[in-house]
Parts: structure tokens; C-alpha cells; sequence
């Protein structure tokens, strides 16, 4: 699960607000790179901001499907944006897990997931919102073949204090870099794990 948001030093905030905030629409990989696209998107009318993130992980569907389905598991704190993850409860479909991140280690984001196998899709909602500081969060994962590897569409929807300067940032500590971060994490992360799934 990508959790959007983090605590800004007013420092940085202050750098982020007085830089030309234009619109940088998308943000592609260098040639020969794996496919990673960052676009900013419409917030469906609503307050806040939002992403689509698109990306390709070079394992068949089925497997990544498993493995991006697998809420319960230990390597999620591998991420280093995460402290622990704990799945809560399940009831047919619906997932229920808790998360911590290092950068608010003491609070406690609890996020419901409805998983669609035949669509490999999945539907994902922040329960906590005014407990994480967040108006709201949430957003969709879908997941489809191409060429042998996988396909990984992430939209979100999220508004919080200082989001806009969040998803402007440059560098590391900002939207793009935490987006691409992510997805270079998760294709390491099933290189390594895949055996796990071939079952």
C-alpha cells in the first residue's frame, strides 16, 4: 500500500512554496530504465491532489498478483518508508491492515482493501483519516499483462496540510521521488521473493 503524505521541517515547506509551482505533468524514466511514469491528475472535482502512478514489473501476472496481495507478510517493513504492517482482519474480500511509517512512528493508519481477483484489481480507503492528519485517502491498483511482465496502474486521491507542496518537491522528499521509489522497492523486492509465490 502507498501511503501519501509526510510531515515537512517549515524550512522545506518554505523552500517547495517558493518555487515556481507549474505542472510538471509526468516524470519518465532515462532510456533503457524500467518503464516508470509519474503523472499528476484532476482530483475529481474535489479538494486535494492526486497521481497515477504506472510501472511494469518483469514477473508474470498471477504471480505479482500474490504477492501484491499478500497484506499479512514480513518483508513489507523491508520498505524504508515503513516501520510494521500487521493484517487485522479479513472478511471475503475485504482486507484490513494497520501500518506504521517512520516518518509519524506513533501513529496508526488503518486501511481497508477490497480485492477483485478476476479484475486484478484492488480498491483501497484510509478508515483513520483525521487520526493520520489527512482529510482523506484513497485510490485504486490494477494490475494486467503485457508482454510476459506486469502491468501496475496506481491511482490515489489524498489532500492533507501541505499535499500541494508535497507533490511539487523535488528530489527524494517529494511525491515523484517516493512514487519511483516505490516501484524500483517493489521490483527488487519480488526478484528476490518470487519463489514464495510459484505455487
Amino acid at each position: 500500500m502507498i501511503r501519501t503524505g509526510t510531515p515537512f521541517l517549515s524550512a522545506i515547506a518554505a523552500l517547495a512554496v517558493a518555487m515556481t509551482c507549474g505542472s510538471v505533468a509526468a516524470h519518465a524514466d532515462q532510456p533503457g530504465a524500467p518503464h516508470t511514469e509519474v503523472h499528476r491528475i484532476g482530483s475529481s472535482g474535489q479538494s486535494g491532489q492526486a497521481f497515477r502512478l504506472t510501472y511494469t514489473v518483469n514477473v508474470p501476472l498471477n504471480l505479482f498478483w500474490k504477492f501484491k496481495t499478500d497484506f499479512g507478510a514480513d518483508f513489507i517493513s523491508s520498505n524504508r518508508y515503513i516501520v510494521s504492517n500487521r493484517l487485522i482482519s479479513r472478511q471475503n474480500n475485504v482486507y484490513i491492515t494497520q501500518t506504521r511509517y517512520r516518518d509519524a512512528p506513533n501513529i496508526v493508519f488503518r486501511w481497508q482493501t477490497t480485492v477483485y481477483p478476476l479484475a486484478y484489481r484492488m480498491n483501497y480507503l484510509l478508515l483513520n483519516p483525521e487520526e493520520c492528519g489527512q482529510k482523506f485517502n484513497r485510490g485504486t491498483i490494477q494490475l494486467s499483462t503485457e508482454s510476459g511482465k506486469t502491468r501496475i496502474v496506481h491511482s490515489t486521491y489524498f489532500d492533507f496540510f501541505g499535499a500541494a507542496v508535497w507533490a511539487h518537491f523535488p528530489g527524494p522528499g517529494g511525491m515523484v521521488g517516493f512514487l519511483r521509489y516505490t516501484a524500483d522497492w517493489e521490483r527488487k523486492t519480488i526478484n528476490e521473493l518470487q519463489h514464495r509465490y510459484h505455487r
